[in-house]
């Protein structure tokens, strides 16, 4: 996945206007939040978190593959968000009173969002490679990233990469499958929504409460849906082992890194580094699970990352 981009009220752009009325953590309110003024574009931390978090999240995704034959999309997911909230809530142990209906609306939208990414993402590997899947999941957060930044440079490089996401579809969306890229796609705007909400769950939450309380709720919603699927299959031993292995590659080290990245980083320009992810999605496929890419297909992923970067540059 992818992990874990359109609202108009994110990042530094619209956090100083009209976003303040719609919930955007603004700088002051982060400072109150986190006690310490939030970096700027540039932030090699932040950016560290970032690239760490999606190296974690495609190799996970990748190890998930090797799960479906066993449990099937629904019970690999279900078993991966699972076990990442119960090892997120034991360690966090987050406070559940003092908030205000808006502060669990805000974790509601933000656990529903990352159930339904995971849930609608992992459908789509299961019917085609991980590079194209994450290539077309990825349009979310670019998408996020234009509509944040609204600058006539960052139309450039959404248009670079549609041309990128066109070439993919001359390698043959048929050959990919039009359920699966359909699934992606459906990540994708959950994948935007899941930014949206994680950001502002940062200037709502503690520490990383909010992060626990969402995984909680993606848990609620998953785990009927794998239950149903897989049934016992999910407490055979080494189903449970390979899923506590993908839990951490996949939920709770990458989760983690973002929601700590969204602190020191606008999410505009979250969401663009966020877009480097089909290369390491092609890579993890390649190196885990075998599945090779036409030119015509790496040459598509490029451009969707050239358009990322180009698009993290205009932001600085």
């Amino acid at each position: 996945m992818t992990s874990r981009v359109g609202s108009a009220g994110v990042g530094r752009a619209v956090a100083q206007g009209a976003a303040t009325a719609q919930g955007t953590p603004t700088p002051g309110r982060i400072r109150r939040a986190t006690g310490r003024r939030p970096a700027g574009v540039g932030s090699l931390s932040g950016i560290g978190l970032v690239l760490a978090g999606a190296l974690s999240v495609q190799f996970g995704s990748a190890v998930a593959a090797l799960l479906f034959p066993r449990a099937g999309a629904l019970g690999v997911v279900s078993l991966r968000v699972t076990l990442a909230a119960v090892l997120i809530l034991a360690v966090c142990r987050p406070r559940l009173r003092g908030y205000t209906r808006g502060d669990w609306a805000v974790a509601g939208g933000f656990g529903l969002a990352l159930g339904g990414m995971n849930i609608l993402f992992y459908q789509a590997i299961d019917r085609i490679p991980l590079g194209p899947a994450v290539t077309l999941e990825v349009l979310g957060p670019l998408l996020l990233s234009v509509v944040a930044a609204r600058r006539a440079a960052s139309l450039v490089w959404a248009g670079l990469a549609l041309v990128g996401v066109f070439l993919l579809g001359q390698a043959g969306f048929s050959e990919l499958n039009l359920a699966g890229a359909g699934f992606a796609l459906g990540a994708g705007a959950m994948w935007a929504a899941y930014i949206v909400f994680n950001s502002r769950a940062g200037a709502r939450f503690p520490r990383l409460d909010g992060l626990a309380v969402a995984m909680a709720i993606a848990a609620l919603v998953s785990l009927p849906l794998g239950i149903a699927s897989a049934g016992s299959t999910l407490l055979e031993p080494g189903v449970l082992l390979l899923g506590l292995g993908v839990a951490l590659l996949s939920s709770g080290v990458p989760y983690t890194l973002e929601f700590l990245a969204l602190r020191r980083l606008p999410a505009a320009t979250f969401a663009v580094l966020m877009s480097m992810a089909p290369a390491i999605a092609a890579l993890a496929g390649f190196l885990v699970l075998g599945q090779t890419l036409s030119a015509l297909q790496c040459l598509a992923i490029a451009l969707v990352v050239g358009a990322s970067v180009g698009a993290v540059r205009t932001g600085r």
